[in-house]
C-alpha cells in the first residue's frame, strides 16, 4: 500500500472511532495498537494522551523533536432530559449550532449502551412550526430526537441515558475521485493518520532520526489544554494540525500551510524559518499564514510552561468546525514536509 493510501485508509478508520474531547480512549488505543505494531513503544500520559517515542541514531542531550496531534474531535454532552423524552445538549469544542444541525449522532452511556439519534431543533418542521426557518440556531434551540420509543423522562432513563453522557456525531467520511476527502473530524485526525505514515516510511524504508522524537498524541485539544504537558526532555514542539482556509489566506486544501502566528502569538522564528526553507527546498506546494481564530497543541504546551520553541504545520482544510475538506495532495505534501524536518 502507497503512503497516501495508508493515510487514507487510517484517516477513515479514525473518524469512525467517537472520540469528543475527554471520550478518546478507544481512539488512543487504536492509535497505540498501530504505531506498536509498526516497531515503536508508547506511553500513557495521565491525562489521557499518548506518547510514541522513536529514538535516534545519534541522540544528544541538546535536541529532542516533539509532534503532536491530537485525536479529539468536536461533540457534545447530554445536559439534561426534556420532558419529552428528547434530550439537552451542550457542546464540547467550539463551533456553530447550525453545522450540527439534521445530524446523526450516538450517545455513549457510562453502562457501555450505545444509542443513535439526530440533533435537530426544537421546531424541526417547515409544515409543522411558523417559526422553523426563523427559530435562532442556539443550544437552547437544540435537541436531540432519540430513535427508540421514548415519551417521557422516565423512558429515557430506563435505557441508561443521564447527564453527562458524551454525544458524538457522524462523520460522514467521503473520498472522492478527484482526490478530496470530505468529512466531520479531519481537524485533527487527518494529522494523526500523517504522523502515522510518517512511522510507517520509517518502519518500512529503516530510515530513522538522528535525534530521539516524541509524538504526543493529545485528548483535550479542541478545549484548549491538550498539550499542555509534554515530556520535559523535548526542546523543539511541532503541531501538526489544519491549515485553516479562508478569504484573506493563502492556503487551499491541496497544500500544506505553515502557521507563523495564531491567537496564542507568533510562533518560534526561527524554527517556522527552518520549515519554510525545508519547503522550498523540497520543493512542496506550501503557504505561511497568520490564523486569528486558532489555537494548537504548541499553544497549551507553551502556556503549561514548557521550556521549548514551537512551530505549527497542517494540511489546508476547508469549513473548519463544519463539514470540512482536505485533498491529498494537502495531505501528502504534509507528510513530505515533516519527512523533511524529521529525517533528513
Amino acid at each position: 500500500m502507497n503512503e497516501i493510501d495508508y493515510i487514507v485508509k487510517q484517516l477513515e478508520t479514525l473518524v469512525n472511532i467517537p472520540s469528543p474531547s475527554g471520550f478518546t480512549a478507544q481512539a488512543m488505543t487504536y492509535v497505540k495498537m498501530e504505531a506498536e505494531s509498526l516497531g515503536f513503544s508508547c506511553t500513557h500520559l495521565r491525562k489521557g494522551g499518548v506518547v510514541i517515542h522513536i529514538n535516534g541514531t545519534n541522540p544528544t542531550k541538546g535536541r529532542v523533536i516533539g509532534l503532536s496531534a491530537h485525536v479529539d474531535t468536536l461533540g457534545a454532552m447530554v445536559r439534561s432530559v426534556n420532558g419529552n423524552g428528547t434530550l439537552r445538549i451542550v457542546p464540547i469544542g467550539g463551533y456553530m449550532m447550525q453545522t450540527i444541525e439534521s445530524s446523526y449522532c450516538k450517545i455513549h452511556t457510562r453502562s457501555g449502551k450505545v444509542y443513535t439519534g439526530t440533533i435537530l431543533t426544537k421546531a424541526p418542521s417547515v409544515h409543522t412550526f411558523d417559526d422553523a426557518r426563523t427559530m435562532e440556531r442556539s443550544e437552547n434551540n437544540m435537541e436531540v430526537r432519540l430513535d427508540e420509543v421514548v415519551e417521557k423522562k422516565e423512558d429515557v432513563a430506563a435505557l441508561g441515558i443521564e447527564s453527562g453522557d458524551f454525544i458524538s456525531f457522524d462523520p460522514c467520511f467521503v473520498a472522492c475521485e478527484s482526490g478530496y476527502i470530505k468529512s466531520r473530524h479531519l481537524d485533527d485526525k487527518a494529522s494523526v493518520a500523517v504522523l502515522l505514515a510518517l512511522l510507517k516510511h520509517m518502519h518500512d524504508t529503516k530510515t530513522y532520526p538522528k535525534c530521539d522524537v516524541k509524538i504526543v498524541i493529545s485528548g483535550y485539544e479542541e478545549i484548549g489544554y491538550g498539550a499542555s504537558f509534554i515530556p520535559e526532555e523535548i526542546t523543539e514542539f511541532l503541531a501538526v494540525d489544519m491549515g485553516a482556509v479562508g478569504a484573506d489566506l493563502s492556503g487551499d486544501e491541496r497544500k500544506v500551510s505553515i502557521c507563523a502566528k495564531d491567537s496564542s502569538g507568533p510562533y518560534d522564528y526561527e524554527l517556522t524559518g527552518k520549515l519554510i526553507a525545508i519547503a522550498k527546498e523540497k520543493n512542496l506546494d506550501y503557504v505561511v499564514d497568520v490564523f486569528p481564530h486558532y489555537g494548537s497543541d504548541v499553544s497549551a504546551a507553551l502556556r503549561g510552561g514548557n521550556n521549548i520553541r514551537g512551530a505549527l504545520i497542517g494540511q489546508g482544510v476547508q469549513a473548519s468546525h463544519n463539514m470540512e475538506r482536505t485533498h491529498k495532495a494537502g495531505l501528502t505534501n504534509t507528510l513530505e514536509l515533516l519527512k523533511g524536518y524529521v529525517l533528513e
